[in-house]
């Protein structure tokens, strides 16, 4: 018995779906260990923050901060632990860009130029001349976004 294309294209859209689960997992996992380390340009402390921006460690490598005032001793801390914040979250941008454009790929996939999307161009065709305009002006067949 033959399978259908159609078939054909749920079956590798479903593997491809079950590939990109398990790659975010993965990243799960690691963003979840991950921490950002920052030193002062003179070298007196060390900044770790840990996956959820928490401090782990302050390292003071000097005793240099021991004739600080204290205001300049909380602004260094503070310009530290945010720089430290600013790094991970980086981390976790460069981490979440591994899946920039998984979800038009699977859409692409599943619809483009395939027999789904000639079953669906009367329905398409049936749409109200104001949702085609939006269309268009949204560039094209975007999903629309709920903010309800």
């Amino acid at each position: 018995m033959a399978v259908s294309p159609f078939a054909e294209q749920i079956e590798q859209a479903m593997i491809t779906l079950r590939e990109q689960q398990a790659k975010l997992a993965e990243t799960t996992r690691e963003l979840q260990n991950a921490t950002a380390t920052v030193t002062t340009k003179d070298r007196m402390v060390t900044a770790v923050v840990g996956a959820q921006g928490q401090v782990v460690s302050l390292t003071f490598h000097t005793t240099g901060y021991r004739s600080m005032a204290p205001a300049q001793l909380g602004t260094l801390l503070a310009d530290l632990l945010n720089e430290a914040r600013a790094d991970l979250g980086d981390q976790v941008l460069a981490a979440m860009r591994r899946f920039d454009g998984v979800g038009e790929s699977l859409r692409t996939s599943m619809t483009g130029g395939t027999e789904l999307e000639e079953l669906l161009a009367p329905l398409q065709a049936m749409r109200p001349a104001h949702l085609k305009a939006e269309d268009r002006r949204l560039g094209g067949g975007r999903q629309e976004q709920f903010d309800g």
